[in-house]
């Protein structure tokens, strides 16, 4: 703890938080990370199942499959958070489910679901939008700037 947090405790403080650390259970740091690891692999896996059968069964290029297969994880994700069984499965993996399109469609869905007594408009909307605005507008803004560069190295090459 750095000195100037330390200063603004009193003994009284200090000594508690010294006993509290003392009690409390140490972290499952292997298990976390294993469950993670092996939900997060087992996300990316079936991306990568859903992706071939664009590419095996309806004839996809590698290129044009991958829209489809992140709709598809996309979907699923919100599917699953509407019923609460991706809770329970992030509940149980940790940040295994952060795996980015899923993760963030789940937070989405959330947003959503938990606001739905304000008002599509209001509540829905507007508080799913709060998450999702800024990931929407840097991903505007990055798009716009690569293809600035892009124009320009274009132009000068």
């Amino acid at each position: 703890m750095p000195d100037q947090k330390r200063k603004k405790l009193t003994p009284v403080q200090l000594q508690y938080k010294e006993v509290a650390k003392r009690h409390e259970p140490p972290r499952p740091l292997l298990r976390n990370f294993s469950r993670a690891f092996l939900v997060g692999g087992l996300i990316c896996l079936i991306g990568q199942g859903i992706q071939e059968m664009f590419i095996r069964v309806f004839h996809f290029t590698e290129k044009t499959a991958s829209s489809p297969t992140v709709a598809v994880l996309i979907f699923s994700s919100v599917l699953l958070t509407g019923f609460g069984v991706y809770d329970r499965i992030a509940q149980w993996a940790g940040a295994g489910t952060a795996v980015p399109v899923t993760g963030f469609a789940n937070s989405i869905a959330s947003a959503a679901i938990e606001h739905r007594s304000e008002g599509y408009v209001l509540g829905v909307g507007g508080n799913m939008f709060k998450l999702a605005g800024s990931v929407i507008v840097f991903g505007v803004f990055a798009a716009f700037v690569i293809g600035i560069v892009k124009t320009l190295i274009k132009m000068g090459g």
